[in-house]
């Protein structure tokens, strides 16, 4: 009896996995990250700052440091390589990081309308590759990586991105973004493919913008695969799939927003309550360079690692926020709202701040003018499953059991992947984990260089930025 009592638990057990092992296994995979950190941060909000206080915190000058003096930074220029010494997201304040963000701001400016067309043209060249069936299913994240490679091609070259290229582009951006979700190790051989097309574009001079003097040629080609080609092509891939995911899910959204395609002020909304509900940076980490203590609140020493975690900001002072709700929008500002999709001002925003909403509009009407979109799988910050959805050719709609059995398909097989992803990610995680702590990138990077990239003199022959250490 007992025997098979334990055998009906087992195979009870297996059989609802799917909707218990996922959450079990995201939990102890961050208990050990903890661990194998150190348990290094203090988490903003948190006991010691609020909610209430979570952007001046942010925006205070001392809480300027990026990456010395963390052991965070070595698992994030680990997750970032090669050529994370010069992302400008790494580089620590001075006139280098000054200089690079200049010219950041610079390749990414112009009209409106203009950057407009150009999202709206690469999102339909991908479209048309898709053909012209009835209904096909796609994983948006998937989807639109190719449309951001090719758009941030020609921002970066004025010119047509060759499909070879735009190849190189989206295996190192998929590459970047897969090992930082753990659903699968570097591949450092794909990122070195693109650094070669790029430092041969830089020493040929083919390059139409000014970069940065204080970069050598090699950091030049580090700095345009890192801003563009990885933080960019990827965070507006997972953008865009959060996006298009949320309007698969919500068909009411969906139908107004293709009724009224020239509507910018419902459409902000929508795109304003996606970044709400699914931040697309996670936890920012910061390092106090003084003493900061804000009203009458503890004093944060020098050198703390401060973590501001962007959801756990966006959850508070609203009602109900773990509802999808573009409509609190029509009342509320992002001014009197805790919601900061691209950071603050103070403290190294995103440089796409104003790009990036134009060409979500853009690519979003060219989706929706071809197609409805409709799915039914989880929706998370971390999309690791890069959001599977069903594609109908507007005009042409399916038969509602075809439509039915679409919906219960995706919805079956996002359950069951997720048994395998879940382990995966927590071996994968922990294992690069503890592999970034071996190559120790940040600390062996500032023990040897100052913070403009200047090797110390005091430790002559000592390996430059390009080395082996630092590109893996």
């Amino acid at each position: 009896m007992r025997l098979r009592a334990g055998a009906a638990a087992a195979g009870l057990a297996a059989l609802s996995s799917p909707y218990w092992l996922p959450s079990a296994v995201v939990a102890l995979r961050m208990r050990i990250f903890a661990r194998l950190g150190g348990g290094e941060g203090v988490p903003v909000p948190g006991e010691q700052v609020g909610p209430d206080r979570f952007e001046e915190l942010y925006g205070h000058p001392a809480a300027g440091g990026r990456s010395r003096g963390a052991a965070l930074s070595d698992l994030f220029w680990y997750w970032l390589a090669p050529g994370a010494d010069v992302h400008q997201e790494h580089l620590e304040a001075g006139p280098r990081y000054d200089e690079v963000a200049r010219t950041t701001l610079a390749i990414l400016a112009g009209p409106a309308a203009d950057l407009s067309r150009a999202a709206a043209r690469c999102t339909a060249a991908v479209l048309d590759e898709l053909g012209t069936g009835r209904a096909t299913l796609v994983r948006l994240r998937d989807l639109m990586m190719p449309v951001w490679a090719e758009f941030f091609h020609e921002r970066v070259f004025h010119e047509p991105c060759p499909p070879g290229v735009r190849r190189l582009i989206t295996d190192h951006a998929d590459d970047v973004v897969s090992a930082l979700k753990c659903t699968r190790p570097r591949h450092m051989r794909r990122r070195h493919r693109l650094t070669r097309y790029l430092a041969r574009r830089v020493a040929a001079g083919a390059v139409p913008h000014a970069l940065p003097r204080s970069l050598t040629t090699r950091e030049r080609a580090y700095y345009l695969q890192g801003t563009f080609f990885n933080t960019a092509v990827v965070q507006l891939s997972e953008a865009m799939a959060h996006l298009l995911l949320a309007l698969a899910e919500h068909h009411d959204v969906q139908d107004r927003v293709a009724r009224t395609p020239d509507d910018d002020r419902y459409l902000d909304h929508v795109i304003d309550e996606t970044f709400r509900l699914y931040p697309l940076f996670g936890v920012a980490h910061r390092i106090t360079t003084a003493d900061i203590t804000l009203g009458t609140g503890p004093t944060l020493p020098a050198g703390s690692v401060l973590c501001f975690s962007y959801p756990a900001y966006h959850a508070t002072g609203y009602a109900d926020p773990e509802v999808f709700a573009p409509h609190r929008w029509e009342t509320r500002t992002a001014r009197d709202a805790h919601h900061i999709p691209f950071g603050v001002a103070a403290n190294r925003p995103c440089p796409a701040w104003r790009l990036a909403p134009v060409v979500m509009r853009a690519a979003a009407r060219e989706v929706l003018r071809r197609y409805a979109l409709d799915s039914a799988v989880s929706h998370t910050r971390s999309i690791p499953h890069r959001a599977p959805c069903l594609l109908v050719r507007r005009g042409r709609p399916l038969p509602r059991p075809w439509a039915r059995g679409a919906r219960a398909f995706l919805r079956v097989r996002d359950r069951f992947e997720d048994v395998g992803r879940a382990p995966a990610q927590l071996v994968l995680g922990t294992w690069m984990v503890l592999d970034a702590r071996r190559h120790r990138l940040a600390a062996r990077y500032f023990a040897t260089h100052d913070t403009e990239g200047r090797p110390l003199a005091a430790h002559p022959g000592t390996d430059s930025p390009g080395c082996p250490h630092l590109s893996d």
